[in-house]
């Protein structure tokens, strides 16, 4: 009888532990700010600093993960910020003229508890800061 008293306490103590740890992760909350910056009209140079911006006048009490800025077909340009700031300050990659195409369109994703995609925009070259190769670290 012990044995068994022993093994229902287990039981119930795991049930309890389990309950809390799911009613913890409901209280995060999903936040997907609309991006206002780039947009379909913005034209970025390669070599400078360009600002992604968001609405964060929405966001939630908790925020579950960090933010990070991601460029559709290079890589991340910002990552660690908060969502709560509704602004971000990145370089615009140089990206090799064997690799880019001059009429081709490209976004970026903002990651925070989701994804969220701008609109398309372009990225203009110029000729006078392309290197012979791509820099290390840049290609996933």
């Amino acid at each position: 009888m012990q044995l068994l008293s022993f093994f229902a306490t287990i039981a119930f103590s795991f049930i309890s532990v389990s309950s809390a740890v799911v009613s913890s992760r409901s209280a995060l909350d999903v936040f997907v700010p609309t991006i206002i910056s780039p947009n379909a009209t913005t034209v970025w140079v390669m070599g400078t600093n360009a600002t992604v911006s968001w609405d964060p006048s929405n966001a939630p009490v908790h925020i579950s993960n960090g933010a990070s800025v991601y460029l559709r077909h290079w890589g991340y340009l910002a990552k660690g910020f908060s969502l709560r700031d509704g602004n971000v300050t990145v370089q615009v990659p140089i990206i090799p003229s064997t690799l880019i195409n001059p009429n081709e369109t490209h976004n970026i994703i903002l990651f925070g508890d989701s994804g969220n995609e701008s609109p398309n925009f372009i990225i203009k070259l110029d000729p006078n800061a392309l290197p012979d190769r791509a820099p290390e670290g840049k290609w996933d």
